[in-house]
C-alpha cells in the first residue's frame, strides 16, 4: 500500500512585544509588591498584606511565562525534535498552582483576623491600593494584544486584570473603614480577594492541564476539522486524526487520509495545510495518504488504537 507524507510548517511566536511587556511588567510589579508590604505592615493592613502576596505571586508567575516565552523560541534540535515549545503549558500551569497556593494563604490568615479583626489606618490602604490599581491596570494593558492566541499571555493579562479589581475592592474598603470603622471589613475583603483569584485561576488551571495532556484546544472543534478532512475531493475516509497543543499558541495536526487514487503532490498537501491553518489555526500539519486497496491495512484505522 504505497504512502505519501506531507509536512507543512507556519509557525507563530509571542508577538514582539511580549519581552518588553515582560520586563515592564516584572518591574512595576516587583517595586509596588515592597511599597505594599511595608505599608501593609506598618498600617496592620491583611487586605494589602494578602494583596502584596498575591502580587509577589503574580511577579514570579511573569517570571515563569517570561522564561517560557523565551525558551519556546528555541531552535528544534536532533533530540528535543520539537524544541522547547511545551515549556510554556508547563508554565501556565504553574502559574495557575501558584495562584491557588497564595489564595490559601490568604483565606486561612483572613478566617484567624475575622474572629479576632485589628485596627488599621484606612488613609495608608486607600492611598496604596491607589497605586495598585494603576500598577495592575498598565501591566494587563502590555498583555492585552496577545492574549487571544496565547494561554500564557492570557494567563498574564487575566492575573493582571484581576489584581487591577482587587486593589480597587481594597480601595473600597479603606473607603468603609474610615467611615464606619468596622475593622472586620479588612480580613471579610481579604476573603474577596481570595475568591476573586480562585475563580479567575480555574479555568486557566484546566486548560494549562488539557494541553499538558494533549487534548484537542478549545479553540478548535475537532468535528468540525475531521468533517472538512472528510470532505475533500478523492478522499474516502479519515482516520488517525491527532489534535494538540505544541505550545500555548501553536496547535499541531496529524492524519491519514484514504485517497483511492493515490494521486499526491504537493500543491494539493500545501493546499490542505494552509486552510487548515486559515480555518482552524493549525500550524503544523503531517499528513500520510493512503490508497486503501491491496491486502495490507492501516493498524491504526480504528479510532481506539494509537
Amino acid at each position: 500500500m504505497p504512502h505519501h507524507h506531507g509536512d507543512h510548517h507556519e509557525h507563530r511566536h509571542s508577538p514582539p512585544s511580549a519581552t518588553p511587556a515582560f520586563a515592564i511588567g516584572v518591574g512595576l510589579n516587583a517595586a509596588f509588591v515592597g511599597i505594599e508590604l511595608t505599608c501593609g505592615i506598618v498600617t496592620g493592613s491583611l487586605a494589602l498584606v494578602a494583596d502584596a502576596g498575591h502580587n509577589l505571586s503574580d511577579v514570579l508567575g511573569l517570571l515563569l511565562a517570561w522564561g517560557a516565552s523565551y525558551l519556546a523560541r528555541r531552535r528544534p534540535t536532533g533530540r528535543r525534535t520539537y524544541g522547547l515549545r511545551r515549556t510554556s503549558i508547563l508554565a501556565a500551569l504553574a502559574n495557575a498552582l501558584l495562584l491557588l497556593v497564595a489564595v490559601g494563604a490568604i483565606a486561612w490568615e483572613a478566617v484567624g483576623r475575622l474572629r479576632q479583626p485589628e485596627p488599621v489606618a484606612p488613609t495608608a490602604v486607600i492611598f496604596v491600593a491607589g497605586i495598585g490599581v494603576v500598577v495592575n491596570t498598565l501591566t494587563a494593558l502590555l498583555f492585552m494584544a496577545g492574549r487571544q492566541h496565547d494561554l500564557n499571555l492570557r494567563g498574564a493579562f487575566l492575573h493582571m486584570a484581576a489584581d487591577a479589581a482587587v486593589s480597587l475592592g481594597v480601595v473600597a474598603g479603606g473607603i468603609v473603614i474610615s467611615l464606619t470603622g468596622w475593622f472586620w471589613v479588612d480580613p471579610a475583603l481579604s476573603l474577596v480577594i481570595a475568591a476573586v483569584i480562585a475563580y479567575s485561576t480555574w479555568d486557566l488551571l484546566w486548560q494549562a492541564l488539557e494541553l499538558t495532556l494533549d487534548s484537542v484546544p478549545r479553540e478548535i472543534d475537532p468535528v468540525l476539522v475531521r468533517s472538512y478532512l472528510t470532505g475533500l475531493p478523492g478522499v474516502a475516509a479519515v482516520h488517525d486524526l491527532h489534535i494538540w497543543g505544541l505550545s500555548t499558541s501553536e496547535t499541531a495536526l496529524t492524519v491519514h487520509l484514504v485517497k483511492p487514487d493515490a494521486r499526491v503532490d504537493d500543491d494539493w498537501l500545501h493546499d490542505i495545510a494552509r486552510e487548515l491553518h486559515d480555518r482552524f489555526g493549525i500550524v503544523h500539519t503531517t499528513i500520510q495518504v493512503e490508497s486503501g486497496q491491496g491486502t495490507q491495512t492501516c493498524q491504526l484505522a480504528p479510532d481506539d488504537v494509537l
